[in-house]
């Protein structure tokens, strides 16, 4: 089963309770309903897209940035 088309936050914007939802709901959709085949994959590529931000964090000069680091973890308040 394939999740469904995504609403149109344009005409009906969603709350953020609203947009993990749906998106808890495709992910499980993905995987035939396996929350642990999901969980496996959500920690696959956040795992890749740590070592992405670790590279990027080497490779960007600071002027680029203009003082801007990158956080490895998001903040408490960010759900």
């Amino acid at each position: 089963m394939r999740p469904q088309e995504r609403p149109n936050e344009a005409q009906d914007p969603l709350t953020i309770e609203e947009q993990v939802a749906w998106e808890m709901q495709a992910v499980l959709a993905w995987h035939d309903e396996d929350a642990k085949a999901a969980i496996k994959t959500l920690l696959l590529d956040c795992r890749h897209l740590r070592t992405q931000l670790a590279t990027a964090e080497i490779l960007i000069s600071r002027g680029m940035g203009r003082g801007w680091r990158p956080l490895f973890d998001r903040a408490a308040d960010q759900g």
